[in-house]
This record gives C-alpha cells, sequence and structure tokens, in this order.
C-alpha cells in the first residue's frame, strides 16, 4: 500500500484526511473515532475496479499507547461488572450484529473484494461465536469441594487476563476478530482489535455496534496501522494476552516476540490443506466440494482446498467434472451475484499470478487458466483495472512444486495422483501443515481409519471445509498453529481467564458462648 502524510486537518469536528476526495478510516478509541497523531495513511481499494476508495489511518507508537491506556482504564470496572450485566451487552450486541448484518456484509464486499453472500456467511459464522459468548455463564462456573478437609472448603475460579490484543487477517474482517473478541469481552476483559489495513471499515463498524449494545467505553478498541501497531501491542507490558491469524512466519514472529515478553500467545498459522478422493467416492459431490472449497472467496482463506489428492483410477473423471462446473462460475464484481470476485490488492493478485506462472514452468499440467478470465462487471472500463484473477486447476502436481510447497492463498487448484489410500495418508502427513483436511469416500472403515490417522487438528468426512461450530475449538497443528490454544469453544474461554484456586475454613457458629459443661471431644 501506498503511505502518504497528511498535508493539512479539517474542519473541526472532521477526520483530518491525507486525500481531499477520499473518506479516512480512524482509530475507536475510548468509545470514539479518532485520527490519532500519526502522520501516515494507507491507500484502501476497490478490488474490483482497482480504484482507491479511501485512506486509513497507520498508529504511531502515541497511538498504541493511547488505545492500550484506554483499555487498562477500562479493566477494573468491566471485570467486576456483573455477569448479568455482562451477557445483557453480548445479547444486545448480537440482535445489532442480526439486524445490520448485510451493512457489514457491504462493507466486507467493498473492501475485501468477495461476493456479497461470501461475505453474509463470514459475519453469520463470526455471530456464532457471539452466541456462544452470550451464554459464558455456564463456561466461567468453577468447581466446588465442601469439607474437602475437616471443615476446609476448597474451590475454583475463573477470573479474566486484562487488556487483550487481537491481530486479524485481511481474509475475514468480521469473522477472524469474532472468533476472539466477544469471548474476551464476556469473561471481563478489555481488547484491542489490529484489524489489516487493507480492508479496515469492518471493525469500526463492529465497534460502533459495541458502544450502541451499550458496552462502556474503552472496552472494546480498533487501532489500525501495520508493524508499528504489532509490534506495539507484542511488545507492550500492559497487554497480557495477543490473539493472531495469519501467515506461518508472521505467527511465528508474533508467537515468539510476545511469549519473550511475558504474553500469552495463541498464533494461528499458515495452511496446505488436502482433500484426499477414494475411488468409491461420489464424484459429483467430490467435483461440487472442490470447486466450492478451492475457489469460494477467491480462494482466499486459511480452510481453502489448495491440494487435491486424488486416486489415480478417478482422477482423469475427477478433473472433467471439476472442469465442467468451473466453466459455468461467473468472476466479477461481488455486488453483481457473481460466484467469485477479485483477489484484495493489485500486489497479491500479482503474486498468485506469479504462483501460475511458477507452476507451468515446473512441469504441472495448465489445466485450466485463470489468467485469461473476463469478469463480469457494471462499468467494463473500471473492471479492466480490477484486480482479478480466475479459478485455476492445475493436474499432475508433484510435491516438489512450489505450487504446493507453498500457501498461495488464492483460486489455484492442483491435483496430485496417488496409487491409493496409503499413498495419500503419507503424502498428507509429510506436510508440515496441519490446518483443515477432508476425506471422500463412501467407506465408513477407511473414513474412520482417515481421522484417527491424519496428523491435521479439523477434519471433515465428506465435509470439504471442515470449520466447527462455535462450541467447539478452531485450529490446526504443526505449522498451522503456534501456542496450545485453539480459537473459541471451551479452549477460548480458557486462554482468556485463568484458573484461581481458593481454599478456606471457617469458624463453625456454634464456637463462640457460654457453654458450662465439661468439655468433650468431637
Amino acid at each position: 500500500m501506498t503511505s502518504t502524510t497528511a498535508s493539512s486537518t479539517a474542519a473541526a469536528g472532521q477526520a483530518p484526511s491525507p486525500r481531499g476526495d477520499h473518506p479516512l478510516v480512524e482509530h475507536w478509541i475510548g468509545g470514539a473515532a479518532t485520527a490519532g497523531s500519526g502522520e501516515r495513511f494507507a491507500d484502501v481499494y476497490d478490488p474490483a475496479t482497482g480504484r482507491v476508495s479511501g485512506n486509513v489511518a497507520l498508529a504511531a507508537p502515541e497511538d498504541v499507547e493511547a488505545a492500550v491506556a484506554a483499555a487498562r482504564a477500562a479493566f477494573p470496572a468491566w471485570r467486576d461488572t456483573s455477569l448479568a450485566r455482562r451477557t445483557t451487552v453480548l445479547f444486545k450486541f448480537r440482535e445489532l450484529l442480526d439486524a445490520r448484518k448485510g451493512e457489514l456484509a457491504e462493507i466486507i464486499t467493498a473492501e475485501h473484494g468477495k461476493v456479497l453472500s461470501d461475505a453474509l456467511g463470514e459475519v453469520s459464522r463470526g455471530q456464532e461465536v457471539v452466541e456462544l459468548a452470550c451464554g459464558i455463564n455456564h463456561l466461567l462456573k468453577g468447581g466446588f469441594t465442601e469439607n474437602a478437609s475437616t471443615k476446609v472448603d476448597v474451590y475454583s475460579v475463573r477470573q479474566p487476563l486484562g487488556v487483550v490484543g487481537i491481530i486479524s487477517p485481511f481474509n475475514f474482517p468480521a469473522m477472524v476478530p469474532m472468533w476472539f473478541f466477544p469471548v474476551a469481552i464476556a469473561a471481563g476483559n478489555t481488547v484491542v482489535l489490529k484489524p489489516s489495513e487493507k480492508d479496515p471499515s469492518a471493525a469500526n463498524f463492529i465497534a460502533q455496534l459495541w458502544k450502541d449494545a451499550g458496552l462502556p467505553d474503552g472496552v472494546f478498541n480498533v487501532l489500525h496501522g501495520d508493524k508499528v501497531a504489532v509490534d506495539g501491542l507484542l511488545t507492550h507490558p500492559d497487554v497480557v494476552a495477543v490473539s493472531f491469524v495469519g501467515s506461518t512466519p508472521i505467527a511465528r514472529y508474533v508467537y515468539e516476540t510476545g511469549t519473550a515478553h511475558g504474553k500469552r500467545v495463541q498464533a494461528l498459522g499458515g495452511a496446505k490443506n488436502h482433500m484426499l478422493v477414494l475411488p468409491d467416492a461420489d464424484l459429483d459431490l467430490a467435483a461440487d466440494a472442490a470447486v466450492n472449497a478451492g475457489f469460494g472467496s477467491a480462494g482466499e482463506r486459511c480452510m481453502a482446498v489448495s491440494a487435491l489428492v486424488a486416486v489415480d483410477s478417478i482422477a482423469d473423471e475427477l478433473i472433467a467434472k471439476i472442469g465442467e462446473r468451473v466453466a459455468t462460475l461467473r468472476t466479477g464484481d461481488g455486488r453483481r451475484g457473481c460466484d467469485m470476485g477479485p483477489l484484495v490488492t493489485g500486489a497479491h493478485r500479482d503474486k498468485v499470478t506469479g504462483y501460475v506462472d511458477a507452476g507451468v514452468r515446473e512441469g504441472a499440467e495448465l489445466v485450466i487458466d485463470g489468467r485469461e478470465v473476463v469478469p463480469d462487471a457494471q462499468d467494463d472500463e473500471a473492471a479492466a483495472d480490477g484486480f482479478w484473477l480466475g479459478p485455476t486447476l492445475f493436474d499432475k502436481v508433484s510435491t516438489d512444486m512450489s505450487i504446493y510447497t507453498d500457501e498461495i492463498f488464492g483460486p489455484v487448484l492442483s491435483v496430485l495422483r496417488v496409487a491409493g489410500y496409503d499413498d495419500g495418508m503419507e503424502l498428507i502427513n509429510a506436510n508440515r501443515y496441519g490446518n483443515g483436511v477432508a476425506i471422500f469416500t463412501n467407506d465408513g472403515g477407511a473414513a474412520r481409519r482417515f481421522r484417527n490417522e491424519v496428523q491435521v487438528g479439523m477434519v471433515g468426512v465428506n465435509v470439504p471445509v471442515p470449520v466447527p461450530v462455535a462450541y467447539y475449538s478452531f485450529g490446526g497443528w504443526k505449522q498451522s498453529l503456534f501456542g496450545d490454544t485453539h480459537a473459541h469453544g471451551v479452549e477460548g474461554v480458557h486462554f482468556f481467564t485463568r484458573g484461581k484456586v481458593v481454599t478456606e475454613r471457617w469458624l463453625d457458629p456454634s464456637h463462640g458462648g457460654l457453654n458450662l459443661g465439661f468439655p468433650q471431644n468431637s
């Protein structure tokens, strides 16, 4: 993104803008929007046209300090707010989100590029975690043992941590933050969210919903920015925990930096999700699943299927069925009822296209070339500058090719052929990632063996994108997760709280008073 410096200050009551013709996305600190003290700004694009649609403020160290200070100041009162009052606010936020999720979906599509139906689905999945948080009373219950020793009771409680940071990626600007902040807030913590600077407006919309729901100022803050903001949260002494989702190299950096500064960290990294198709599978179902999971959201999701592992005896038929389905897809402006939208930025589109070029050079068979896509858009002239890449399909991919070894994060599906189940399992388990995986088969014994043997955190059986419901936890194995705790579910509640055990003894009420009788042992 292009950084610019503000040359003037807008009139009182308006946000200062680095460019007179674009709105500015400000930070949200202490219950109000603020441009902050930074003098750096980044462009926000409409991916379907390639045009700048706004600017976003990039935090300076002083802005990090202001956001953390607001959260720190709000923590004591929010921590001591009753669970009944906290959940009242959660329920109100849930109602507002449900009533206005269409508006939020439109904001996501305008800045990310995904089609409206996908954006709406993202919001709905995030709302599941809000609903989990509405019932957090049950998950915060401790244990109690009466008379553990003579007249001694022992019990446990779970208490909030304090100020927590959330660093989220561009691909799900609403859902991924909602994996974390509803649980964190319901448990009594205060939050500083650092969303992606590529599509920042969803976070501010959510912040306003929280305020409208009655959340006290400072409990939820939004800090926009780049590495300055990230490092500020990772090193600030008042931030006690950090949740992160992004690429594996950055996840490792976040984990190592945060833990080195004494923080509790959950860092969800990259993925190379496989889908194993056995000869007895329903190939029409498998082809539908491969297209949906490979090209949904233009492949820009950590649960996308990017490696289709097909048993050789059915590979040709399966590829033909995929090709038939791809031919019916419309790639274009996500606001026009298309099936797949553009990629988020021009730089990212060029990176993904570079992988397509590399796949051809390395000898893979290019079955469908997404570089030749003609987008469907209202304004053909504007669409010419959009960040387009259509569905792309490679066959006869080997495990040493970059289109297999790297997380591409785009609409590129690679077919790897294997002789049978054992070879497929060996290939999958040898991969350094372990986020999501799926098997397509009608053999219950094979499916049971697969879910037992595969070294991956989330497994689908005839389900291509096995994202769990909110009361289960989300997260992978191996280089897809740094830290021990997954997102939401019981693990999420435990991440945002810490246990305390109390051992207590009270004098019996009969201890005092007059007793003229002979003392007796009891």
